[in-house]
Parts: C-alpha cells; structure tokens; sequence
C-alpha cells in the first residue's frame, strides 16, 4: 500500500492552506482507498521548523520519519506577495535526498483571490536541486480558497471543478509512485561525488 505525505507550507496556524492538506487527506481516503495511517499532514504552520540552520531542529525529526516512509508527496503553499511562502521554503532547507529522492510529488498552490500561480513556478524552479524530488507535470491552483473545499459535497461550479482536478492529479500523482517505487530501489544514492544535484 502507498504512503503520501502532505506539506502544508503555510507560516499560519488553523491556516487554509492547511485546511486543504486536510481536504487532500480525506479525497485521498475516500476516493482512492488509502488507510489514514498512511496519509500523513505536515502542518508547517501548526509545528513550525526553527529557521535553517538551527541547534535544535523542533519538530523536524517527527518529519523525517514521515517523509522517509512516504512513497510520494503533495506540496502545498500560499502565495504570499507573488512567492511561495518562507515556511515552505525553510523546509526544503531541512529535507534531503535521504528522505525525498526520485519520489515524485505535485505541487500545490493557494490563493484568498485569483493567484496562486507564482509558488508552483517557483518551486519548480528552485526546490528539488538536492533532494532530487520529482515534481509530476500535473498541478492544482486551489483559488478562492476561502469559498472551495469547505463542505462534504461541492456548494459552486469552482468548487467542483477544483474537486475534479484534484481526483484527476491525484490518481496521476499515484501511478507515478507506483512506478518510481522500484527505480528508487535501483539507485545508488551512496556515491559523495554527486551527494548534490548541479
């Protein structure tokens, strides 16, 4: 059975960003029949890592256990002033090839208005040199966040649209860890002379 990892990469505690984690938790358990055990929720707002780098690293050892056990990830973050936020970018300072590599993962951003862009390109760009994680081609921009994914059933035409693309991303997202799972196994991570990406 696959495990999933979800990152909730808001600075915010009780955050909507969150809120969507949680939303990502249930589709995955109601839709695709992954046990809730093995669908962990990240909340980088409610259990915040110490800016990087830290002597104590707070909950990070919490995280690794989960991230290193998860065969694939959903990454999410708020777009704060056209960027992605700092958590989000904080954690990618904490995580490594040890936990991330060649796993794939789909991005995630979420915007209160129309954006929500500008963190999916820019984590695409700068996130995944040294941990080597796979982002797959398919993303989702949850808009108006405040006003989707709120009820069991979907109260709009945005609401059910983004709820469709959710289901169509994340049976994508499954397929590719079902097939990375034995490449992962085949690859030798050992070697210092490519310990980081180019």
């Amino acid at each position: 059975m696959l495990k999933i990892a979800i990152v909730a990469g808001s600075n915010r505690s009780n955050s909507q960003t969150a809120k969507v984690a949680r939303f990502i938790r249930q589709t995955l358990h109601q839709r695709f029949a992954l046990p809730l055990d093995d669908i962990a929720v990240i909340d980088l707002g409610s259990y915040p890592l110490p800016l990087w780098p830290a002597d104590d690293v707070g909950p990070w050892g919490m995280f690794e256990k989960q991230l290193t056990r998860a065969d694939a990830l959903v990454i999410l973050s708020p777009e704060y002033h056209g960027m992605a936020s700092p958590a989000i970018k904080n954690f990618f300072l904490y995580a490594s090839k040890t936990q991330l590599a060649h796993k794939p993962a789909m991005l995630t951003g979420v915007s209160a208005g129309v954006g929500g862009a500008y963190p999916i390109s820019e984590l695409r760009a700068s996130s995944y040199k040294n941990c080597r994680l796979c982002y797959i081609p398919e993303h989702l921009i949850v808009r108006g966040v405040e006003q989707v994914m709120n009820m069991p059933e979907p109260v709009s035409e945005d609401d059910r649209r983004v709820r469709a693309r959710l289901e169509y991303n994340l049976d994508v997202l499954l397929r590719y860890a079902e097939a990375l799972k034995p490449v992962r196994a085949q690859i030798d991570m050992s070697d210092p002379a490519f310990a980081n990406g180019m």
